[in-house]
Order: C-alpha cells, then sequence, then structure tokens
C-alpha cells in the first residue's frame, strides 16, 4: 500500500505517517487486568495462608475485630478492679509481710523458720491454713496462728479455697503489705531482711503465670467458661505466689471469674479433662486484669526435672551447701510445655527490670532434712 493513498493529495506534509494500530489499547487493557487479578490473588492468599512462623503485614490493612460487648457482670468487675489497683494500699508506719502457712496438719520446719523470724518482730505476721487437724507447735511464734479452716481436697477448688481464706483474713491488718503462701514443706533461701527488702521494694507481685499449649495447659480449657474467659486468655503457673495487698485485695473482690473456675475447672470434666483450678485460676485472672503488675514468675523454687506428676522431694541426704547456694543462684525462670514440641520457656527474672536471683523459698524438703537445714542456715542464706 502506497502512503498517498491514504493522505488527500493536498496533505503533502502528511506523507509517511502511518495510521494507529486500532489493536493495541484492547491488549493493553487486557494485560493491566491480568496484574490486578495477579495482586488481589497474592494478597488473598497471603492473608488466608500465611506462612506459620511469619505473619504477613498484609493483616493490618483488614479491619481488625469488634470488641466485643461485656456483660453487665464483667463491667461491674472490671470497675471495681480497676479502683482497687489504681487506689495507694492505705499508708503504714511498719508494713509487715503475711506469711500464709497452706499445711494439712503440722508444719515439720518451725524451728527453721523461727531461726528466720528471730529479731523481725513486728515486720511479719503468721497465718496458719490447716485442713486435715490442729497442729501441736514446737514454736512458739506459731502459737495460736491457725485461722478457720476447711478441708482441702488436691486439685479440687478447696485449695483455691483456702488461698482466699488465708488472704481475708490477712488482709485483716492494714499493716500487711505483701502476701506469701507457702507450704508446709517450703524453707527459706534468705536470712528475713533480704526477703523483706526484695518484696517490700518490687513494683510486682510475684505470679507464675505461663501459655502451655499442650495437655496440661490449653486443653484443660473448658468454652463453658465463655464468654467471660476465652480460650486465647486461659494461663497456667505454680500456686505459690507473694502478691502485694491491691492484688490480694483483687482476689477476695472477684465472684465473676472466680465462679467460673469452680464449675468448670476440675477433675473429670467433659472429653477426659481433668483441670486443676489452683495451676490455673490466678494466672488467667490475673493475666486478663492486669498483666503489667505480675512478674510471671513465682519466687518460691520446684524441682521439675524428673518430669512426674509431683516435684522432686529432697532428702536429708540431698541438703548440702552447694545444693541449697545452687537454688539462690539460679536467675531464670523455665517451663517445658506439655504438648509434643516440648519447648523450653525461659526468661530472665527481673525485678524493677534489673536482673535478679529468681528464688527466696524452695520445696519441697522431707521433715528428715531439718537438721542439715538448720545447720547451714547462717551459711547459705548470705547469698
Amino acid at each position: 500500500m502506497k502512503w498517498q493513498q491514504l493522505w488527500p493529495s493536498d496533505g503533502d506534509d502528511m506523507k509517511g505517517v502511518p495510521l494507529p494500530r486500532a489493536r493495541a489499547a484492547p491488549r493493553r487493557r487486557l494485560w493491566i487486568s491480568v496484574a490486578v487479578a495477579f495482586i488481589v490473588i497474592t494478597v488473598l492468599w497471603a492473608y488466608l495462608y500465611p506462612p506459620q512462623d511469619y505473619t504477613y503485614p498484609v493483616r493490618d490493612w483488614f479491619p481488625s475485630e469488634p470488641a466485643r460487648e461485656l456483660t453487665d457482670e464483667e463491667t461491674a468487675a472490671r470497675v471495681v478492679f480497676r479502683q482497687i489497683l489504681s487506689t495507694p494500699p492505705f499508708p503504714s508506719r511498719n508494713p509487715k509481710i503475711a506469711f500464709m502457712f497452706l499445711t494439712p496438719g503440722k508444719l515439720p520446719f518451725e524451728k527453721l523458720w523461727e531461726l528466720f523470724f528471730k529479731g523481725h518482730e513486728g515486720r511479719y505476721t503468721i497465718y496458719v491454713h490447716a485442713s486435715r487437724e490442729k497442729p501441736e507447735h514446737v514454736s512458739p511464734v506459731f502459737i495460736d496462728r491457725e485461722i478457720h479452716s476447711d478441708k482441702v481436697g488436691w486439685g479440687m477448688i478447696s485449695m483455691v479455697d483456702a488461698e482466699r481464706r488465708l488472704l481475708a483474713k490477712a488482709l485483716e491488718d492494714i499493716d500487711n503489705q505483701q502476701f506469701v503462701l507457702l507450704s508446709d514443706s517450703c524453707v527459706p533461701l534468705h536470712n528475713f531482711d533480704y526477703v523483706y527488702d526484695f518484696l517490700m521494694g518490687s513494683k510486682h507481685s510475684f505470679l507464675d503465670c505461663f501459655d502451655d499449649p499442650g495437655p496440661h495447659g490449653v486443653f484443660r480449657y473448658s468454652k463453658n467458661m465463655l464468654p467471660e474467659v476465652r480460650e486465647t486468655e486461659f494461663r497456667k503457673g505454680s500456686q505459690w505466689f507473694s502478691i502485694k495487698r491491691q492484688h490480694a485485695m483483687v482476689v477476695i473482690a472477684d465472684s465473676l471469674y472466680y465462679s467460673k473456675f469452680r464449675r468448670f475447672c476440675k477433675p473429670g470434666m467433659e472429653e477426659g479433662r481433668n483441670c486443676y483450678a489452683d495451676e490455673h485460676y490466678l494466672p488467667t485472672l490475673f493475666h486478663m486484669m492486669d498483666p503489667a503488675g505480675i512478674a510471671n514468675w513465682s519466687v518460691t523454687y520446684v524441682d521439675w526435672s524428673e518430669g512426674k506428676w509431683h516435684p522432686r522431694s529432697f532428702r536429708a541426704k540431698d541438703v548440702t551447701y552447694e545444693l541449697l547456694k545452687n537454688m539462690t543462684s539460679i536467675d531464670v525462670s523455665s517451663h517445658i510445655t506439655s504438648d509434643e514440641k516440648r519447648e523450653l520457656l525461659q526468661r530472665p527474672c527481673l525485678w524493677n527490670g534489673l536482673k535478679r536471683p529468681c528464688y527466696l523459698f524452695a520445696r519441697k524438703f522431707y521433715p528428715e532434712a531439718l537438721n542439715n537445714l538448720m545447720n547451714l542456715f547462717s551459711n547459705y542464706t548470705i547469698f
């Protein structure tokens, strides 16, 4: 085809310029549509099927789930908790530590504790919850320190009831500022001054709390706890705590969450689940209500290295200077998850942001270890 055939004869200045191709624009639109579709598919795939070990920022592009409206009971409970936590404790001219002993009967280490308390009268109070029989005391500091007690069953809500009973009695003394829960097999790892300064100077309560995705953790959760307690909020931890006065008040004031654990956390539940309230109630409650207020580790050392239902118990032959020194030097809190991964969870023990040894007390010791502990007390408690 000749160029002059496409243009009028009088348009000599336009000769040699070809016409635009009519098919170019549709092809360009097609490629744009393909590119847009590819991007959309990629974004949706990334959102719906992200790698397990990575979270794409694309999730942030989508609106978050709307906050659930709280029930009337939850609203009331949180108002009370917020008021308690924001109100400073009553100023005391003589702040004390409440040592609360949860025991079935006698306290085999009374003489050791008497040595620990000696010379510090007026800086501590003692409360004893004896669930089976009234103990016969061998130390004068424990005489007449029993509170009204009731029977306690291992793994039952009655264990939590006993803890709340001890806290309520100890809260009657306005000078009590710290509340330590101990068992009959507990012993001190430091001298009184060290323990007093450690607890009184801390900004946090020492409550063990961690997320266990295995059968001894989240598997114990029951959906009957909804809507107040969600599975993602369910936590586990040792029952042996040291908490400040505001947190002790929260435990006593709570009825809503306590009732959930009373009804739906117990041995012999549906699907073969065995839930133990003393391991889950307080960790879950404070994880939900005041996670920044707890240290997430206990100041009471327990050895779970044997992997049994109960921790290792120490006999007289086990109690050496080296054993106790090692306990006082541990500065990392450790847990092992109960799922197939058996993941080791470790965190440094931080005291007001500073790394410090974790433990003030230890358990479980056989009564036969008393003499060895008495002989070593003045040496190992200097650390």
